[in-house]
């Protein structure tokens, strides 16, 4: 298999046209006909995402904006308009390329290997530094924290302890250890503190489509990440 790519188009015929091409070259190919349905799946791990610029319920552009951030494989616009400020806009918003309808099937093909040539080593170290837990994404590299596409502020602090948790899933850290690697024993801030910036972590980490703490306490041991 030569990677995975995610049709986001509402048009049947042009599914019916690009998908079997596309496997016939050894992709595999999945495709969503709404801009809701790719919201949700477009975060899968996918090679390219092909985007019509045009669905019934957002356009490509929304789409685009909203998962850029936690999605870093290359996004192709199409098109039935081949206007000079949609296309400036689709790349300031995080497109890498732009093919107006209607297309060639080999140019769009050659357009797919270009960008997979061009993106693997880096896009596997990128995705390295994030770690992605259902709607929630940590950005290593950014110090950010992302849920539901949107960042969430942060203090320092929390984002260490976020970061120590997250980078070490199958570790118990109790919060004397916590202390001493984020605040060191020299500081005169107490252990105590970090069950309030826990609480407040927890508290910017919770969300109704998530029916969990990422932060786990271990009772009698300490706290350990869970996602």
């Amino acid at each position: 298999m030569k990677g995975k790519v995610l049709i986001v188009d509402d048009h049947i015929d042009i599914i019916s046209f690009v998908k079997p091409a596309l496997e016939a070259e050894g992709f595999e190919v999945e495709f969503v006909l709404s801009g809701k349905e790719a919201l949700v799946k477009a975060k899968d791990g996918w090679s390219v995402i092909i985007l019509d610029v045009q669905l019934p319920d957002l356009t490509g552009f929304d789409i685009c904006q909203q998962i850029r951030q936690s999605v870093l494989c290359p996004i192709i616009f199409l098109t039935a308009r081949g206007l000079e400020d949609e296309k400036v806009k689709g790349f300031l918003l995080g497109g890498d390329n732009y093919i107006v309808k209607p297309f060639s099937l080999k140019e769009l093909i050659l357009r797919i290997k270009v960008h997979l040539r061009k993106t693997p080593k880096g896009l596997a170290e990128e995705e390295h530094k994030k770690m992605i837990f259902g709607n929630l994404v940590i950005d290593l590299l950014a110090k950010k924290v992302i849920k539901d596409g949107n960042e969430i502020e942060c203090t320092k602090k929390e984002f260490q302890i976020i970061e120590l948790l997250c980078t070490h899933r199958k570790q118990v850290f109790s919060k004397e250890q916590i202390f001493e690697k984020i605040w060191g024993y020299m500081s005169e801030s107490d252990v105590n503190t970090v069950t309030e910036h826990i609480r407040r972590i927890r508290a910017k980490l919770s969300s109704p489509s998530v029916n969990h703490s990422y932060i786990k306490t271990v009772w009698g041991l300490g706290y350990k990440w869970e996602g």
